[in-house]
């Protein structure tokens, strides 16, 4: 059905609602083009790694802590860490860590980091209900399916107004995904994203502070809880996504309908995922890698340095101009601190956007001399790094397309590799090569929760 011509009744009946539901209940594997499939392996690949990097940070150390106290029981791993806890809050926690270095996935169109709030549900179920590899990786591709084309509707005014994209729209592919595993029928699937609008939340306020965290892992808990409401007939409205006071009007003035249904089935929005090679926000990748190439050939000195010059679409100074910044969770979000730390150092990892990277005084001074040239022609993708030296010289160097995009996509050796290194980040003694080796050929896993004993700290029993 195609949105464009749906009138006022039938968006009030639901019409859009009930197409995505049916297509997430009538969808099996076998219509799953290959690069589809390749694609959700290759997302479930980067969030472990994510995931296991960020399992010990002090953000999951504190949630653990408190969500601990309302543990009803121990049925679920939490990944990279010794203990276990329930599935509603192994959902939340594994969200959590697999987005708080912004070291997650990417879906160009919207910039949600769809993975985290749909494979973290998904595998907190694995641990108590039966799936195979195939039947999750199915749950999750139409999961990321609907969080994205809720998410094209209401961009990109949707961020614009402060909505955090990610939490608001990942608790329906939270929902979704876990549906499908549970084998819900259409009408049920209704009730699911019914119960899933009034568990929206985030704001981009939060950028930058743990409290970000806390959204990100309600998606996948409440898209979870939302679908197990729903397997038990708790129902819902009819039209919670176009109803006249659903999710989609709320979130945005003018959303656009015909994103949530045309070419269903045909045009799939994980191909549109990327996995980001530095840890920070997707719009400073073009940033870091031309800083990457002007230090590589440098002839300068910090002191030469009189003015740096950011040129880039619109995007970039919104969502990264961010100078003074005092941790290193918000030096993530922070083109002042990115630029002059990969300038100093030649290097853009974990340890270049931390606490102690953030209080390097040399870093700070470099900052105050950046500014932005914003130009609506560029593609996000795509960014140039100016350096105007004392002496008048002018050194840049244009990215078009970043290395992780898109048109620079990160190849599997490098994704695998990222899982290497970022377990091993994560102090957790997870064993990276048996992870790798299951999630790379994961469809044919009979229970899909074997991936997650893998994942748990290694020591234990």
């Amino acid at each position: 059905m195609q949105a464009d011509s749906i009138d006022a009744n039938a968006l009030r009946s639901g019409a859009l609602t009930r197409t995505l539901s049916r297509f997430v209940a009538s969808t099996q594997w076998r219509d799953l083009p290959a690069a589809v499939r390749n694609e959700a392996k290759r997302s479930l690949v980067n969030y472990f790694a994510v995931a296991l990097a960020a399992a010990h940070d002090p953000t999951l150390d504190k949630a653990v802590t408190v969500y601990g106290r309302f543990r009803a029981d121990d049925s679920a791993t939490l990944i990279g860490r010794s203990e276990r806890t329930d599935m509603l809050n192994a959902a939340a926690l594994n969200a959590m860590s697999a987005n708080v270095y912004d070291f997650d996935d990417t879906h160009i169109p919207t910039i949600i980091h769809p993975t985290a709030p749909v494979a973290a549900a998904l595998f907190a179920l694995a641990e108590s209900h039966a799936i195979s590899g195939e039947g999750l990786l199915l749950a999750f591709v139409l999961g990321v399916e609907v969080e994205c084309r809720i998410g094209n509707a209401v961009s990109p005014e949707h961020y614009q107004r402060g909505w955090h994209i990610t939490s608001t729209c990942g608790v329906f592919g939270a929902a979704a995904a876990v549906a499908k595993a549970r084998g819900l029928d259409e009408q049920a699937i209704v009730w699911a994203l019914g119960n899933a609008s009034v568990q929206t939340g985030g704001l981009v306020e939060t950028l930058g502070t743990m409290s970000k965290s806390i959204s990100v892992g309600n998606a996948a808990r409440n898209g979870l809880l939302a679908a197990l409401l729903a397997e038990d007939g708790f129902s819902g409205p009819d039209a919670p996504l176009e109803g006249e006071r659903g999710f989609l009007r709320v979130a945005a003035t003018k959303p656009a309908w015909h994103a949530l249904t045309r070419e269903l089935g045909h045009e799939w929005e994980l191909l549109k995922n990327t996995y980001k090679p530095y840890p920070c926000g997707v719009v400073l990748n073009p940033v870091i890698d031309a800083c990457l190439d002007l230090r590589r050939d440098a002839r300068w000195s910090f002191d030469d340095i009189e003015q740096i010059e950011l040129t880039g679409h619109p995007l970039l100074r919104e969502r990264t101009d961010r100078p003074g910044v005092r941790t290193g969770r918000e030096s993530q979000v922070s083109a002042q601190h990115a630029v002059a730390v990969v300038l100093s150092r030649g290097k853009a990892g974990l340890e270049e956007f931390s606490d102690a990277a953030v209080a390097d005084p040399s870093l700070r001074a470099l900052a105050g001399r950046l500014r932005f040239i914003d130009d609506a022609s560029w593609p996000v993708e795509s960014a140039q790094v100016a350096i105007v030296l004392r002496s008048g010289e002018r050194i840049e160097h244009r990215v078009h397309a970043a290395r992780g995009s898109l048109a620079a996509p990160l190849a599997n050796v490098e994704l695998a590799d990222k899982l290497h290194q970022l377990a091993a980040y994560g102090r957790s003694r997870v064993d990276a090569q048996a992870l790798s080796d299951r999630l790379w050929k994961f469809e044919t896993e009979h229970d899909a929760a074997a991936v997650m004993r893998v994942a748990r700290a290694r020591g234990l029993d």
